[in-house]
């Protein structure tokens, strides 16, 4: 058994679980600077029971990634340094924001804390996308694999480039429109209303955004091309997510708001799935020489460790597992006008 390839997969699966999931929520708090003041009750009140959990997968994808690939983590934690903090502080307001929000009943400071959510969502959305968008690209490691990347240097993709160029601004602007479309399907499905009408309008927009960012990535970054020449059964990703994207159109149509969301769930972990495969064995690539790269294989812990850590992670997630079926089935309703979800 290739150990360092089967724990690829499931640290990259977990942080495409955290994707699906505390993206709806994401996408909903970005719609909710939009909404009127009842529709942003409802729309804090549709996350209540959710979005708690949801965060955790980031923090259990980190620990995996940790525990897994103990050099890719020390590497990138040390080289994106101050995106980090910046990802760290939208954290904490987003989740101030949400729940203040409720909590203080203020004319002045309960807007205050719903923009501090809105905004926060918007921008952990635009983050968390060039982050994708840097890993894609690669970043310029030196002979010792370290790198240190400012916000930005001359808005290249080569040489000593920086968090910002062309090409991870517009993953960011995608990653917003697409987890936005993400949480208008929740909308859909959890309060009704206008929300179906939307996702609809957004449909467009993001099939062509992801077209146009998919086209960058490979000219962005050969290795994708390379990939899916000598491995041709990755092309069932993209299908998948093609697949996602029509049939979230078509159950919204049809009035079946649930499914419509299910679909979205299927694009969006599709579309990770597909740059996750066209990376590998790469964890984090370099733009430079490709020889520096960080590969599964060359960064992974002592096999002994993968082993032992596996016999844990299996029932650990067998329980998140039943813990998140648990939780989706009972709060399986509308939200409340009004109502905290809590």
């Amino acid at each position: 058994m290739d150990l360092p390839a089967l724990w690829f997969c499931l640290v990259s699966g977990m942080l495409a679980l955290y994707v699906v999931f505390d993206g709806f929520d994401i996408g909903a708090g970005i719609l909710h600077v939009f909404a009127k003041p009842e529709g942003r009750e409802r729309i804090r009140g549709s996350l209540g029971p959710y979005w708690h959990g949801n965060v955790v997968w980031l923090l259990a994808g980190g620990g995996t990634l940790y525990f897994a690939f103990p050099a890719v983590y020390a590497r990138a934690f040390s080289g994106f340094y101050l995106p980090l903090m910046l990802v760290l502080w939208l954290l904490v307001f987003r989740a101030l924001g949400l729940e203040l929000a409720e909590h203080v009943h203020h004319r002045v400071w309960k807007p205050f804390w719903g923009v501090c959510f809105g905004l926060s969502s918007l921008l952990l959305a635009v983050v968390f996308g060039a982050a994708l968008g840097n890993v894609v690209r690669g970043v310029p490691l030196d002979a010792n694999g370290r790198f240190f990347a400012p916000f930005w240097t001359h808005f290249g993709t080569e040489g000593k480039v920086g968090v910002l160029d062309w090409y991870t601004v517009l993953a960011g602007a995608v990653a917003a429109l697409v987890l936005t479309f993400h949480g208008a399907l929740w909308l859909a499905q959890a309060i009704g209303g206008g929300w179906g009408a939307v996702a609809r309008r957004l449909h467009w927009p993001v099939g062509i955004a992801v077209a146009l960012l998919t086209a960058a990535s490979f000219s962005v970054q050969p290795h994708i091309v390379e990939r899916l020449t000598e491995h041709p059964s990755g092309f069932a990703f993209p299908l998948l997510a093609i697949g996602g994207y029509i049939g979230a159109r078509r159950f919204l149509e049809s009035g079946r708001a649930p499914r419509a969301f299910l679909m979205s769930c299927v694009m969006v972990a599709a579309l990770l799935a597909s740059a996750v495969f066209g990376l590998y064995p790469y964890l984090l690539p370099s733009n430079g020489d490709p020889s520096l790269g960080l590969t599964a294989q060359g960064t992974a812990a002592p096999a002994y460790g993968l082993k032992i850590g596996l016999l844990w992670w299996i029932p650990g997630m067998a329980l998140v597992a039943v813990y998140f079926t648990v939780l989706f089935r009972t709060f399986a309703r509308r939200a409340e006008p009004g109502g905290t979800g809590h």
